[in-house]
């Protein structure tokens, strides 16, 4: 398996039973189809209600989050322009993976192409990825903020920032890309993969030394996100108290400022938390199975797997529950007032 969701490896295996055992093709009259998933009406239609509601919450959500930061004045910042950044990779998850993976998932069926299973494979792991780094770079954003506020404006400028997000949009492609296109992720498998192909499957398989890269590149940027928030919140407390004296010094403006900066370091710590608790039970059983030989059950793949596409949704809901100006931000869209010429200079926060 590998950071994404897409490959099943030897677990292929669990999900071409026979047909006859089955009674239900992906392609009727087709010789090699793939088996279909005997779901009755009833189960199916509760499982594709959870799954587009993921799928909807992840669009939607996201596209608020990026039209609120894009046209309210108040929000371009440094650190606002990789939560941007971040709500476009979870907004691409929702519109070119999750739905589909949603009928992948229900169906056991590819309905789409080969060439459309390509093109969804590495989307799935390029916009994952790019969401790990757009959470990396931010960490070390609110990272620099606390425990060095007074110079934090001159270190993380828009420029810096914008590096920032051009790094966690290429890296990701480039490496998806490469993987995908050029075929480099089933080198060696030949033989499985021509045993394991069927009609209407999509499924790729990846060979044992991108796996290893696959849980490498998840879990150096993660524990390099869990070091800088324990070293955030250890010294949060301490920098509380410089950080409001020198703000008493400088004005009541400088105060907020300063409060400000650390329940945004207090939210984001939370965005990383739940994109951690949404990925590393997949990425744990990816661990197990590369070392076990595969032994996940399928459904428990395919739960373990939806869990980690929720986490594109969480974010927006982390955002409206602890910024007040983002919750006004989604009220002046919602209601049209956004529309106005004058909309965009509309003060969010004090």
């Amino acid at each position: 398996m590998g950071f994404g969701c897409v490959s099943w490896d030897f677990s292929a295996m669990r999900t071409n039973a026979s047909p006859a055992a089955s009674g239900q093709l992906c392609y009727q009259n087709v010789t090699g189809s793939c088996v279909k998933a005997p779901y009755s009406p009833g189960p199916r239609f509760i499982l594709y209600t959870v799954f587009g509601f993921g799928a909807m919450l992840a669009v939607f959500g996201n596209l608020l989050v990026v039209t609120s930061i894009l046209h309210f004045k108040q929000l371009h910042s440094p650190t606002n322009f990789l939560i941007a950044s971040l709500a476009c990779a979870d907004f691409l998850v929702g519109v070119t993976v999750m739905p589909f993976s949603m009928v992948r998932s229900v169906e056991s069926c590819w309905y789409f192409g080969p060439s459309f299973c390509t093109f969804h494979t590495c989307c799935d792991v390029a916009f994952c990825y790019s969401s790990l780094v757009h959470l990396c770079f931010i960490s070390i954003d609110r990272y620099i903020a606390v425990t060095d506020p007074l110079l934090y404006p001159t270190k993380f400028t828009v420029s810096v920032s914008g590096i920032c997000v051009g790094i966690s949009w290429i890296l990701p492609l480039v490496y998806s890309g490469g993987l995908f296109f050029t075929g480099a992720h089933d080198d060696g498998l030949e033989e499985l993969v021509s045993a394991l192909s069927c009609v209407g499957g999509c499924r790729p398989v990846i060979n044992q030394f991108w796996i290893l890269i696959d849980l490498l590149l998840f879990f150096i940027p993660t524990f390099v996100m869990i070091i800088l928030y324990s070293n955030i919140f250890l010294v949060a407390q301490k920098q509380a108290i410089k950080i409001a004296n020198i703000a008493e010094a400088s004005g009541p403006n400088k105060a907020r400022e300063s409060k400000r900066e650390r329940k945004a370091a207090k939210t984001l710590g939370i965005t990383v938390i739940a994109f951690l608790i949404s990925w590393l039970p997949y990425m744990i059983d990816s661990f197990i199975d590369f070392l076990g030989g595969w032994i996940t059950p399928s459904y428990v793949y395919e739960i373990l797997c939806w869990f980690a596409y929720y986490n594109s949704a969480v974010n927006p809901l982390i955002y409206a529950l602890f910024y007040p100006w983002f919750r006004r931000a989604i009220k002046l869209i919602l209601s049209g007032q956004a529309l106005k010429d004058s909309s965009s200079t509309i003060r969010l926060f004090s």
